[in-house]
C-alpha cells in the first residue's frame, strides 16, 4: 500500500507527515536536516512505493538526490503557488507538512519541473558569475565612498582601466583613506580574476554546446546570456510555444480580468530575474539594428517610451529563441560579418585557432588589388557553415526580398527633406 509523505524543510530540520491511501496520518517525525539524518531515515522508513512532496527552496535538489533512491517518486511544488500552505489560519512545521501530503494525495499540487545534472550544473556556474558580479559592484561602489568622502573629485570617465588605476596610485591621501582604497583594490582584483575564470568555463561551455552556439547568432546575445538563457529554460520541449517560454521568464503583462473590466499591468517578473535582467540588457542594442527586431523596436518607440519598447524586444527575444532551439536553426535575419566576428571571437578564445582568409599563399596579389576593397563580405550561410553551425533555412520570396534589402539605420542617416504641402506649393 504506497503512502503520501509531506516534507517541510529547513535549514536545520525537517517534518515529515505520513498518510495512507485514505488521508489518515499514519506517523510524524523530526530530523536534522544533514545528509547523514536523511540518508538513516530514509534507509530505516521509506518503503519503495511511497511518494515524497517538498517545497522548492535552496537546497532542495541536494535532498532530492539523497532521497530519490528510496522512493517510487520526488514531487517538487512551487511556494508561490501553494494557497493551501500560503493562506491557512495556523501555520506550522507540522501543518505545512501534513498539508503538503494531503495535495499530493489528492494530485493537487502544483509540481516545479526537475532540470536534470547538467542543467543544474550550468544554473550553478551562472548564479555564480551573477554574485561575483554583484560583489564587483560592491567593491567599486565603496571605493568611490572612500574618494566621496574626502570630496575627492573623479575627473576620468573610467577609473578602474589602466589609466584610472595610475591616477589612484598616484594619489594623495591621508593613512586610513589609503589602506582602504588599496584594501578595496586588492579585493577587486582578486574578484576579477574569479570573474575571468568563470568566463573561460562558460566559454568552453557555450563553444562545446550547439544549442548556446544557436542562440549566440541572436543580436545583442553574447555566450554569457546564451549561457544564462538555456540554463534557466532547462528542456525546450516543455513550452508549448514562445508565449510559455517568455511567461516561465516573467516577461508577458499582468492581467486582472472580471466580468467585463480587464486591466493589463506591468509585466509579471516571475522566473529567473538574473536571465530576465540580461535578455533586457541584450534588447537594448536592437535600437540600431538593420533587421526585423530593429524595426519592431523603431515601431514601438514612435508610440512607447524605451523602457516599455526594450522590455518588449527582450519578450521577442525569448519568442524567437524557444524557435531556434525547437528548430535547430540559427537565427535567419543576421548580420553575416558581427555574428561571423562574434562565433570567431569564442572559437579563438576557447581553442586558440584563428582562420586564415584570402589567397592562398605564393598565389600574388588580389587581382582587385588598388581598386578598392578587396575584402568579400561572406553570405549569412556561409558564415554558419565556417562555424559549423547550420545554415538557416530557405525563406519565402517575400521574406527573401526583405532579408537582402540593406536596412539603414534611422539614427546614422540624414532625416529626408521636408517638401511642401501640395496645396502649398503654387503659392
Amino acid at each position: 500500500m504506497p503512502r503520501f509523505i509531506g516534507c517541510d524543510i529547513h535549514r536545520r530540520e525537517a517534518q515529515l507527515a505520513f498518510l495512507d491511501e485514505r488521508g489518515v496520518p499514519v506517523g510524524q517525525f523530526r530530523i536534522p536536516a544533514t545528509a547523514a539524518a536523511l540518508t538513516a531515515f530514509a534507509r530505516d522508513h521509506f518503503r519503495p512505493d511511497d511518494r515524497l512532496a517538498l517545497e522548492a527552496t535552496f537546497h532542495t535538489w541536494a535532498v532530492v538526490e539523497l532521497l530519490r533512491p528510496f522512493l517510487e517518486e520526488v514531487v517538487i511544488s512551487n511556494p508561490l503557488r501553494t494557497r493551501a500552505i500560503a493562506s491557512a489560519k495556523i501555520k506550522t512545521d507540522k501543518v505545512d507538512a501534513h498539508v503538503l501530503a494531503q495535495l499530493l494525495r489528492s494530485d493537487f499540487l502544483p509540481r516545479v519541473w526537475q532540470p536534470d545534472a547538467e542543467t543544474q550544473r550550468r544554473r550553478r556556474l551562472v548564479s555564480r558569475r551573477a554574485s561575483l558580479v554583484g560583489d564587483r559592484t560592491k567593491i567599486k561602489n565603496r571605493l568611490h565612498a572612500v574618494l566621496h568622502h574626502r570630496l575627492i573629485p573623479v575627473t576620468l570617465a573610467d577609473l578602474f582601466n589602466r589609466p584610472g588605476r595610475a591616477w589612484l596610485a598616484a594619489l594623495e591621501l591621508d593613512a586610513p583613506g589609503r589602506f582602504a582604497l588599496d584594501s578595496e583594490l586588492r579585493l577587486l582584483d582578486a574578484v576579477e580574476a574569479e570573474i575571468r575564470s568563470l568566463d573561460d568555463q562558460l566559454a568552453s561551455l557555450a563553444y562545446a554546446d550547439p544549442q548556446i552556439k544557436l542562440l549566440l547568432t541572436l543580436p545583442g546575445v553574447d555566450f554569457g546570456i546564451a549561457c544564462t538563457l538555456v540554463a534557466a529554460l532547462g528542456d525546450i520541449t516543455r513550452f508549448r510555444d514562445g508565449d510559455h517560454a517568455a511567461s516561465y521568464l516573467g516577461l508577458v503583462p499582468s492581467t486582472r480580468q472580471s466580468g467585463d473590466h480587464c486591466y493589463h499591468g506591468p509585466i509579471t517578473r516571475h522566473g529567473n530575474p538574473h536571465a530576465r535582467w540580461l535578455l533586457v540588457q541584450a534588447a537594448q542594442h536592437l535600437a540600431a539594428h538593420p533587421g526585423p527586431l530593429g524595426v519592431f523596436f523603431r515601431r514601438l518607440l514612435k508610440k512607447k517610451n524605451r523602457n516599455v519598447a526594450v522590455v518588449a524586444c527582450a519578450r521577442k527575444l525569448v519568442v524567437i529563441a524557444r524557435h531556434m532551439l525547437s528548430r535547430q536553426e540559427p537565427y535567419r535575419y543576421a548580420q553575416p560579418l558581427p555574428t561571423q566576428a562574434k562565433l570567431s571571437r569564442l572559437r579563438t578564445r576557447v581553442t586558440g585557432q584563428r582562420r586564415r582568409g584570402g589567397l592562398p599563399k605564393g598565389s600574388g596579389r588580389h587581382p582587385n588589388y588598388g581598386k578598392g576593397r578587396t575584402r568579400r563580405v561572406p553570405t549569412l550561410a556561409e558564415a554558419y557553415t565556417n562555424e559549423d553551425l547550420p545554415a538557416p533555412f530557405s525563406l519565402a520570396p517575400g521574406r527573401t526580398t526583405h532579408a537582402a534589402r540593406p536596412f539603414p539605420c534611422p539614427f546614422r542617416t540624414a532625416s529626408p527633406p521636408i517638401l511642401p504641402h501640395p496645396q502649398t506649393r503654387a503659392l
